[in-house]
């Protein structure tokens, strides 16, 4: 069983979902430390000003060591309007804008509470419409809470059975390869390359959010991921 872990991203991108189609299980690592300034609570996409961000903004005074799973939503600010906005600006043109446009739409009429769900709930639904069967499974359901990434994925791969796990290419930075090799664990890393398709407004950008290629590639988005990574 090939087992593959990450943080439940806003919005991922495509390496996320490539991932996720190589391996049986993905699990949503909701139970380590939320970092600041990535990618847990905003996500880019490509407008005609550029690449922009979309940022769910969140509580942080005094939460500096808080969890993913205990992340909350500050709604004080209407960010939900401008997210759908943007969104809607930016790919009304795309060929597959109409398909996948009523759960965009839907999802931003909604009052989120906890960063987590809402992340969980739009991963889950580009999964399905990426064609993915991959298995997902969130950290906290598997009661997994410890720090340190080796500790953390090594627990996590031997709840599962796992005996391969597939780790990000930054993985050759901290992980032990010893320790899961004693537990009958290969560890492989991603090599991920980034599929180029048609865009609008001027030279291609890499690493916007899926959505960029799911409107404009529609069903055929899973193929172009594929093709690149042949």
């Amino acid at each position: 069983m090939l087992v593959t872990i990450h943080q439940p991203e806003h919005l991922p991108w495509l390496g996320f979902f490539d991932k996720m189609r190589q391996a049986d299980v993905f699990v949503l690592l909701d139970t380590t430390q939320f970092a600041k300034d990535d990618f847990q609570n905003r996500n880019r996409i490509k407008t005609k000003n550029g690449p922009t961000w979309l940022t769910v903004p969140i509580f942080k005074k005094g939460r500096s060591e808080q969890l993913i799973i205990d992340v909350e939503i500050c709604n004080d600010r209407n960010w939900r309007n401008r997210c759908w906005s943007l969104i809607y600006q930016s790919y009304r043109d795309a060929p597959y804008f109409e398909k996948y446009a009523p759960f965009f739409k839907e999802l931003y009429t909604r009052k989120w509470s906890r960063l987590v769900t809402l992340n969980e709930t739009i991963i889950r639904y580009l999964k399905v419409q990426l064609g993915l069967r991959t298995e997902l499974v969130k950290a906290s359901e598997l009661g997994v809470y410890m720090r340190g990434p080796t500790n953390v994925n090594l627990t996590i791969c031997q709840r599962l059975g796992a005996d391969i796990y597939l780790s990000g290419k930054h993985g050759r930075d901290y992980l032990d390869e010893a320790r899961f090799a004693e537990q009958s664990i290969e560890v492989r890393y991603q090599d991920f390359k980034h599929p180029v398709y048609p865009q609008f407004w001027g030279d291609f950008l890499p690493r916007m959010s899926s959505i960029d290629l799911l409107f404009h590639c529609g069903e055929s988005s899973l193929r172009a991921i594929e093709l690149a990574n042949a």
